[in-house]
């Protein structure tokens, strides 16, 4: 992806070429030919420029791009090898045909030895000038495809895959892109299913680590025993059942990149071992005295709000000071409501795609729907919906009758309706999730507390400053009883 092009528009723009028709170059001393060229293959559907010297065809391949060029050998000034040498110089990948009347073997070696991928001898069938063309167009596509699958076979993880054109989304794309050619650490800040995971591969993926291993682990899965045996290794007989010598994950990443996510819920004891690491690049596996060596960028993401995990003492300052040297913070669903329609499409085109079933619509009503829906569960919980919603659809139109009932429950919108609705302020906004989510966990604050990926004592604050005391009990269904 060419990094100074914006991301907004870049999908867009590749489109746009994909369907546009071949744009050939014909270049021919001879004023007839390339009236003639000009004229059969506008007919046949491609893009025609001609020139009479090769120096004008040099200034024109310079500015702009041909899929193919069809050059006369024999010309004045300069010869179509003499043209295809120079310009193969800048651009390696331009297609030639060369043609002459002066039929030669010698000539047809030096221009096929040149990288020409064709020679016509003139005076030539109009048949054959139509497949020699074809012929050169196809294989360029045919590896244009090979490259495509190569990438779909490794992963697609541009900053593409990361949905949508909202002001944050495109800001927060392009810094991201900025960042990536640096070896600096990152601290990626979002809560649950933003999509942090896409963000750290799209910089692994845009970096000049591209090459090396891009390791993966979720710190929050793992025991503090098993997570320090997976990320240093440990050496055999260190614990019961270390029955031989196990390389760590920072030792596969050598040479790549490390995504820690949920970095917020290590121990200190990792931590101290982390800040090793990242001072000097270097880790001991469990029961190791040698330290090893290990060069790797280490990419963070954390829901939790680090800043009051220092202050608790749950997280040293140490760390979080070296891991917050570049911090990008996703932005949660509810305040990027324009990229919703995008990402319900998208989904709906994915799980189709998937089930190789005929692209399905959405009905006006369900998408507005899912447009005012607070996403607690963000981008991955619309995914779920639309993939649920595609597999119960029994016509080719996604109906309200397709989506589970609990989003058709906007009681906890109505909050946000005390203010602008249509501009609603911030404030508003999190007192209408924060009352969606005690909602949904029934008054468990701790269990609130750590969906909202903020410590319980905040949401004790925020629960008194926005006198948000009429939620759901845990007691209600005791009392009912």
């Amino acid at each position: 992806m060419p990094k100074k092009q914006e991301l907004k528009y870049y999908c867009k723009l590749q489109k746009l070429k994909e369907n546009m028709p071949a744009n050939i170059l014909v270049i021919d001393d001879e004023d007839s030919m390339c009236n003639f060229m000009d004229i059969m293959l506008t007919k046949e559907g491609y893009k025609v420029d001609t020139v009479m010297s090769g120096r004008d065809a040099i200034s024109l391949l310079k500015n702009r791009k041909y899929d193919l060029v069809i050059a006369d050998l024999h010309m004045p000034e300069m010869t179509g090898i003499e043209v295809l040498k120079e310009v193969k110089e800048f651009k390696e990948d331009q297609d030639f045909i060369v043609m002459t009347a002066y039929a030669s073997v010698d000539t047809a070696i030096e221009a096929m030895k040149q990288g020409a991928v064709d020679y016509i001898t003139k005076p030539f069938k109009v048949d054959e000038i139509k497949i020699a063309i074809e012929k050169s167009l196809s294989h360029k596509t045919l590896v244009k495809e090979n490259e495509t699958l190569k990438k779909q076979l490794r992963g697609d993880n541009s900053f593409d895959n990361f949905i949508g054109t909202s002001k944050e989304v495109v800001n927060l794309k392009m810094l991201a892109l900025r960042i990536a050619d640096s070896d600096s650490t990152v601290l990626i800040r979002g809560e649950s299913g933003t999509g942090k995971d896409l963000i750290a591969k799209a910089i692994h993926h845009h970096s000049p680590r591209n090459k090396g291993q891009f390791v993966t682990i979720n710190c929050a899965a793992l025991p503090e025993n098993l997570l320090e045996s997976e990320l240093f290794g440990h050496k055999k007989g260190s614990f019961t059942g270390a029955i031989r010598d196990k390389e760590g994950l920072f030792k596969v990443a050598d040479g790549g990149t490390f995504f820690l996510d949920e970095i917020g819920n290590t121990s200190l004891a990792i931590q101290v071992k982390l800040l090793r690491v990242l001072e000097d690049k270097k880790i001991t596996p469990v029961g190791g005295t040698e330290p090893i060596h290990v060069d790797v960028r280490l990419i963070a993401a954390t829901n939790s709000n680090l800043e009051d995990d220092v202050k608790q003492g749950r997280f040293r300052a140490d760390l979080f000071y070296r891991l917050n040297v570049i911090p990008l913070t996703i932005p949660p669903l509810r305040e990027r409501r324009e990229d919703i329609e995008l990402l319900i499409h998208h989904f709906i085109r994915k799980f189709c795609d998937k089930l190789n079933i005929k692209i399905k619509t959405i009905e006006p009503e369900a998408k507005e729907l899912m447009i005012n829906y607070i996403w607690s569960g963000n981008v991955r919980e619309l995914e779920n919906t639309i993939e649920r919603a595609v597999l119960l659809c029994q016509d080719n139109i996604l109906k309200l009758s397709d989506f589970p009932e609990r989003l058709k429950k906007l009681e906890h919108a109505e909050i946000v309706n005390e203010s602008d609705p249509i501009n609603p302020t911030l404030e508003s906004i999190e007192k209408a999730y924060i009352h969606f989510v005690m909602s949904q966990t029934r008054g468990k604050k701790v269990e609130a507390a750590k969906i909202l990926g903020i410590n319980p004592s905040t949401l004790y604050r925020k629960i008194d400053k926005y006198d948000l005391k009429d939620f759901p009990s845990q007691n209600d269904d005791k009392k009912k009883n």
